[in-house]
């Protein structure tokens, strides 16, 4: 198990630059099965999550080549499917909730696609029920083996078809897009998800061939082709990261720009810090974050009363980036509610933060309540563990911040999704050691 060590306290500066998209990577390389020409993939993050679903690629037989830093050719015209059902899928599968996103692929262009029970995050359960109630509904036949955990879904030819989806899901609407793109006539997604990861995912297919209207509603209509050919995709930055940049330039008090985020695919985030009172500023395609020599404030509702910060399906405010506003929270001047909708499990970590000396209020699972110290208290610092990315980096900015050399074990969470973390942060002049 890994660990990190940080000396809080120091202001940091310079500019960062981030990685390729972690949510988008794990749609865009399950895309490749669709084809068996030849696909570029250009600024894929260099993260653990990302490294597990490449091999398991290989494993299948796709053929990959790396052409430099991120960018990588795939080729899947001798795809293994035995693999699908030996007992090294059922592990190496295991260990990688992006995996679910092999299946909408594989049904569509081989009739067949099987699964074992994704892990990943401890935030509490993510339900599989609209992809698969999505495959059904393509004509595909679902079974489970509840000894096994191992679900499988088989078709010899999809239909398209009508559905108005349970939730809004990213992975499950991206799932069902890709078995859609080739099922038989055509299938309309009603209440689907429209993040753009998943724009970025349409786009893609189309310049493969396929033909999705409606991208960017949450209304999608494809018509099923016969096959998809080759091209070359260039991935959006990770939002969540530019996210958990601005969180740590506000709580070190640090002036810090952030380069190449596509401003125009950040929806709600950039308003979100805004709220809490963090002054962002536009400069071309970059975020400049000056220093908060005099802190930030929570901006209250009109009528004065306690603001809340929830996440909502896109364009409302992406879940994974509660963790990080919930921290920056306990340095400004106010109360904030953060409330999160998604994961019932996703808010347990804040004990760690009230050790190190956050006021905060833990309302229920879903709820805390943080009460600012405007900066006029210290955070201390302290051994923890990084129970899941978000909130590892969380607890990661709250060690920056604090007095004195905090310790984070099982920083291999962070690094599922962060590329080279320790030495981007050392480069802007943390003092972060990798034990």
């Amino acid at each position: 198990m890994g660990t990190f060590r940080i000396e809080g306290g120091h202001q940091l500066h310079g500019e960062i630059t981030p990685q390729g998209a972690k949510n988008e990577a794990l749609q865009i390389l399950c895309a490749v099965l669709l084809s068996s020409e030849k696909i570029t993939i250009n600024n894929i993050p260099d993260i653990i999550d990302v490294n597990k679903l490449i091999a398991l690629l290989e494993d299948l037989g796709v053929k990959i080549q790396k052409k430099g830093k991120g960018s990588y050719t795939f080729k899947a015209d001798d795809v293994n499917l035995d693999y699908l059902q030996s007992d090294q899928f059922k592990q190496d599968g295991r260990g990688l909730r992006g995996s679910i996103m092999l299946v909408g692929p594989l049904l569509a262009r081989f009739g067949k696609g099987y699964i074992p029970k994704p892990g990943g995050d401890k935030i509490g359960r993510r339900r599989l029920d609209t992809h698969f109630e999505g495959f059904i509904k393509l004509g595909a036949k679902f079974r489970y083996n509840k000894e096994e955990y191992f679900y499988g879904v088989e078709a010899k030819k999809l239909k398209g078809t009508y559905m108005l989806l349970d939730e809004a899901s990213v992975t499950g609407t991206a799932n069902i897009v890709m078995a859609a793109v080739l099922a038989e006539g055509t299938t309309t997604i009603y209440n689907a998800a429209c993040e753009p990861y998943l724009q970025q995912l349409c786009k893609m297919l189309n310049r493969m061939g396929a033909k999705i209207s409606g991208i960017g509603s949450n209304l999608l209509t494809i018509e099923g082709v016969e096959s998809l050919g080759g091209t070359e995709h260039t991935m959006l930055p990770d939002m969540i990261e530019i996210g958990s940049w601005i969180g740590l330039a506000a709580m070190t008090k640090s002036e810090l720009t952030i380069k190449n985020v596509s401003w125009d695919d950040l929806g709600q985030i950039p308003n979100a810090f805004q709220k809490l009172g963090i002054k962002l500023e536009r400069k071309g395609d970059d975020i400049y974050i000056p220093k908060h020599e005099n802190g930030y404030e929570v901006q209250n509702y009109i009528d004065g009363s306690i603001l809340t910060i929830a996440d909502a399906p896109w364009p409302g405010l992406t879940p994974d980036l509660l963790s990080i506003l919930l921290v920056v929270s306990i340095q400004a001047k106010g109360e904030v509610v953060i409330h999160q909708k998604m994961f019932e499990s996703r808010l347990f970590f804040v004990d760690k933060l009230i050790d190190m000396g956050a006021k905060i209020i833990l309302c229920d699972p879903h709820r805390a309540t943080v009460i600012g110290h405007n900066f006029k208290s210290t955070l201390k610092a302290t051994t923890m563990v990084s129970p899941d990315i978000r909130a590892g980096v969380s607890l990661l900015i709250a060690a920056l911040s604090a007095k004195g050399t905090s310790t984070i074990n099982n920083i291999e969470q962070i690094d599922r999704g962060y590329e080279n973390i320790d030495e981007r942060l050392r480069a802007i002049g943390a003092s972060i050691v990798r034990v």
